[in-house]
């Protein structure tokens, strides 16, 4: 019974889903009719990979590098933008020394960093001086904050810092606790708090997926875009395809579903079921230009 199940389970990709708008059909379009002239964006954590309690298990989900790698050939470009350091999403996501994956790039802190797969070089710059400075106060203001501080911790990234309220006992009453005295230290030394899903990131402005993914599409001269995103902080990316529409590059926006934000629910073009349902439409995507 066994073995005549498995011969006729049918793994064919799923059909490609229909964008909710116009502008979102157009992207679509746009995409299939020159997908060498596509870019491909996705954010990690939500995305590509699933949430979970530390950060530092994520990993892409199992069938995400086998869909990259079939679509990547056959598009301009498939760029991963996170807040993560680039090399960390590279080590989660498994993207190192993939064939076909030579046209994927990282862009981490928010595009601060730059680590291409044909070459495994990274580019990155000094860190802002205010980073360092959050980074040696931040314990005695968690310290201070009592029993809103329980069960939070700290996450370094170079770059940026981020504490995570996702393992205190009530993480949204941590969160919400946090969320002025961190802002109060943050812009004491320039810079800002991103909050997402159960986190509050202290880094520098103007850094945002935003302004990362427009400079590089318009450094490919890119004829149309699609990127997908689950959080808070993938909103600029969001708005980033809005401004490149009215520019006439079409764009699609697509967004990993979760009950923890909803927000991007309500501009989204099609709305999957987080990261499965991402890599199945990415399966789909490279299924439809073989």
């Amino acid at each position: 019974m066994g073995s005549h199940q498995d011969s006729t389970r049918d793994d064919s990709p799923q059909p490609l889903p229909t964008p909710a708008t116009a502008a979102g059909r157009e992207g679509l379009d746009a995409l299939l009719a020159d997908p060498g002239r596509a870019v491909v964006a996705l954010d990690f954590d939500g995305t590509l990979a699933p949430i979970v309690p530390d950060p530092d298990r994520a990993r892409a989900h199992p069938d995400a590098v086998p869909a990259l790698a079939a679509l990547a050939p056959k598009v301009a470009s498939i760029a991963v933008i996170t807040g993560r350091p680039a090399e960390v999403a590279v080590h989660h996501g498994g993207f190192a020394d993939v064939p076909g994956l030579d046209r994927l790039v990282v862009l981490g802190h928010y595009g601060a960093e730059r680590w291409d797969a044909a070459t495994g070089t990274l580019t990155t710059p000094e860190p802002h001086p205010g980073v360092a400075a959050v980074r040696a106060e931040l314990p005695a203001l968690l310290e201070r904050s009592g029993p809103a501080a329980r069960g939070t911790w700290t996450e370094d990234k170079g770059h940026a810092v981020a504490v995570h309220t996702r393992r205190a006992p009530d993480p949204q009453a941590a969160f919400d606790a946090l969320r002025a005295p961190l802002t109060g230290l943050a812009s004491r030394h320039g810079l800002i708090v991103e909050p997402g899903r159960m986190v509050l990131e202290l880094r520098p402005p103007g850094m945002d997926k935003g302004a990362a993914l427009r400079s590089y599409v318009h450094s490919l001269d890119a004829a149309s875009v699609l990127f997908a995103g689950d959080d808070l902080g993938d909103l600029p990316a969001y708005a980033a395809v809005d401004v490149l529409r009215t520019e006439g590059t079409p764009g699609l926006l697509v967004c990993s579903g979760s009950d923890e934000v909803t927000e991007l629910r309500k501009r989204a073009d099609v709305e999957v079921p987080g990261p499965a349902g991402v890599v199945a439409l990415l399966a789909a995507l490279a299924h439809r230009l073989a």
